[in-house]
């Protein structure tokens, strides 16, 4: 493949989703992507489901989501065979991915130090549940005990009381592009000094690291953020609303935006409890309920083109299905289409980036297990002769 990253080889020993995750981001870019699987069933994605797909439905539509452009090979890290055969595939990579818990690598006989004795421009990246090191750094990491234990569960829900996780496995992801990031970074630091580093990020870290300005509120407001359901933790009117025949999402940024809106629904704006943001946040309920007896009069196509007309942000909220059939997704290359070895042509989520003035990349099938054992090993030998 041709991208940034066309001349890096990427060596991925991780599993489930946030390093395949990262590893994927860099095949996107360009990288070689040589994905590292246990010969007795191989990442453990590859089991999880429903849905599977394929003529014998064992093909797993998880691990489709985050193994595309890679290679698949078939190696027994625990025997003698399968040690020498990753002695020699990290000394013609760039990066070394890998989301084992603490330990586990060193295990295996492959601490860092022995990495970069290896090679010494390797990157590598790790990626643990709470942090390689701290007095808890050695629990595993799943997605939804991070989102908890990192406060995301507490932020998302309809109130305090009911806790929810995000739909999506958020902290896995955020821990992949935070990943993919430091390895970018690490890869452009080794061209002044010509070593590769560790670049180390967990899912605590990752959802950390997104709090923001639920963040600041505690650390300098010194207050403890709650959830607060479809509605803004700080601004209002900003949310999800009732229409005649459905939701609606609203947001109005500032004043300006507020006035428009209050036009619109013959609220008037200048009453005090509704003049400024710190006032509606304040009354916030009251301002729903106000909003919501309008809105109710009309459907959700009505109040869509009306708040387009003025300007307002407003926006449907969409089943996934709607999503990958609205053309605006298509038009941004959010949806790829690959030749799968089993499934024949297919659309994948497609990568959320794009760059001026390159043409459109033919993006790789996520493997079959140990489909390029033949192909990287004639690669590897004529790399190393």
């Amino acid at each position: 493949m041709h991208g940034a990253l066309g001349d890096i080889v990427v060596l991925d020993l991780s599993r489930a989703l946030a390093g395949p995750h990262a590893a994927q981001m860099l095949g996107d870019l360009g990288a070689r992507v040589i994905k590292v699987e246990h010969p007795g069933g191989g990442d453990e994605s590859r089991g999880w489901g429903p849905p599977f797909a394929g003529p014998d439905g064992d093909i797993s539509t998880y691990f489709l989501a985050a193994n595309r452009n890679k290679q698949s090979i078939t190696v027994d890290l625990k025997s003698a065979e399968g040690k020498a055969l990753i002695e020699r595939l990290v000394r013609q990579s760039d990066v070394l991915i890998e989301n084992f818990r603490t330990g586990v690598l060193d295990r295996l006989g492959f601490p860092v130090e022995r990495l970069h004795a290896l090679n010494p421009r390797l990157v590598v990246l790790s990626i643990t549940g709470f942090g390689h090191d701290g007095p808890e750094g050695g629990r595993p990491g799943y997605d939804q005990i991070a989102q908890g234990e990192a406060g995301l569960m507490s932020l998302t829900g309809p109130s305090a009381d009911e806790p929810y996780r995000v739909g999506a496995s958020i902290a896995d992801l955020l821990a992949g592009i935070h990943g993919a990031y430091g390895v970018v970074a690490a890869l452009y630091e080794r061209e002044r000094t010509g070593r590769g580093k560790v670049v180390r990020t967990s899912l605590l870290a990752a959802v950390t690291g997104v709090h923001s300005y639920h963040g600041t509120a505690w650390t300098v407001g010194g207050q403890v953020p709650r959830a607060n359901g479809n509605h803004h933790a700080s601004i209002a009117p900003y949310g999800a609303f009732h229409c005649a025949d459905g939701m609606i999402q609203i947001a109005v940024a500032n004043d300006t935006q507020w006035r428009k809106v209050a036009a619109l629904l013959d609220i008037d704006p200048d009453i005090p409890k509704y003049a400024i943001n710190r006032e509606r946040f304040a009354h916030r309920d009251e301002l729903i309920a106000d909003m919501e007896q309008v809105l109710a009069k009309h459907d959700r196509a009505h109040w869509l083109a009306a708040l387009g007309e003025i300007g307002v942000p407003a926006g449907a909220i969409r089943s996934i299905d709607e999503v990958y059939a609205w053309e605006q997704t298509r038009s941004q290359g959010l949806l790829v289409e690959v030749d799968h070895p089993v499934l024949g042509a297919i659309e994948l989520p497609g990568p959320p980036l794009r760059f001026d003035g390159e043409p459109a990349v033919r993006h790789g099938a996520p493997p079959a297990l140990g489909q390029h054992n033949d192909e990287i090993l004639a690669w590897l030998e004529e790399r190393e002769g």
